[in-house]
């Protein structure tokens, strides 16, 4: 390849990633706008329509955002928070910490960056416990947990790799559905009921079959991990 086409690639791949941020500004921009929203007018076309009009986007700016809709919006709410929980990792040494401390920071990351939005997230978990949004709500929690356990500096590869999904998954919902109803300061109660949780976790002895029977029974989220990595 000549200097001359190396450079256009380059060119190229760097307007392309100036693209993508831009999406991504935009995409966090609108969701801000419209989580307010949210508690009261759930997770709905219309809500979504009315925070782009306040943004002042067009129809066909909207669609180019969230070709779905409010589904995409949604989504786009958990890749948001994901995003939080590991820059607030990144900013933390967890180099000192167990795997439970770390998988405990995470969590505890996420929740942190959801507190603002707390009704929002508990009209999200009802729109994604219809059964049409089944397959999203697995896609999401498995996303969720697969970034905490490389956060984590996870390394498996063997049958371990899905029960730790798995069992995170469990851990996660659980968690996050208890600091819903928690009023308690610092959400002290929700913390000392995901350690709890955690412990549970640690203390099982490489689950084995009982964990792989599980998973076989869980959807496409957890069974596919890899593909959808």
């Amino acid at each position: 390849m000549s200097d001359e086409a190396m450079s256009e690639e380059a060119l190229s791949e760097e307007a392309l990633s100036e693209e993508a941020l831009i999406d991504v500004e935009a995409k966090d921009r609108l969701l801000l706008t419209l989580l307010p929203g949210v508690p009261f007018d759930g997770w709905t076309e219309s809500a979504v329509k009315d925070a782009a009009r306040r943004e002042g986007m067009s129809d066909e700016d909207l669609r180019a955002l969230f070709p779905g809709g409010a589904r995409d919006a949604l989504r786009w709410f958990s890749t948001w928070a994901d995003r939080r929980m590991l820059e607030e990792l990144d900013a933390q040494d967890l180099s000192a910490l167990k795997v439970r401390g770390r998988i405990a920071a995470a969590v505890t990351a996420r929740l942190r960056a959801l507190e603002p939005h707390r009704e929002a997230v508990r009209r999200a978990l009802a729109t994604l416990a219809a059964p049409q949004n089944a397959a999203l709500g697995l896609t999401l929690v498995y996303r969720t947990v697969d970034a905490a356990w490389y956060a984590a500096g996870d390394t498996a590869t063997d049958f371990n790799f899905y029960t730790k999904r798995a069992l995170l998954g469990a851990v996660l919902a659980a968690t996050t559905l208890y600091w819903l109803d928690d009023r308690s300061e610092g959400a002290a109660d929700t913390l000392g009921f995901l350690d709890r949780r955690l412990a549970n976790v640690m203390s099982l002895p490489k689950v084995g079959g009982r964990a792989k029977s599980m998973l076989n029974r869980l959807p496409n989220p957890f069974r596919l991990a890899r593909t959808l990595r």
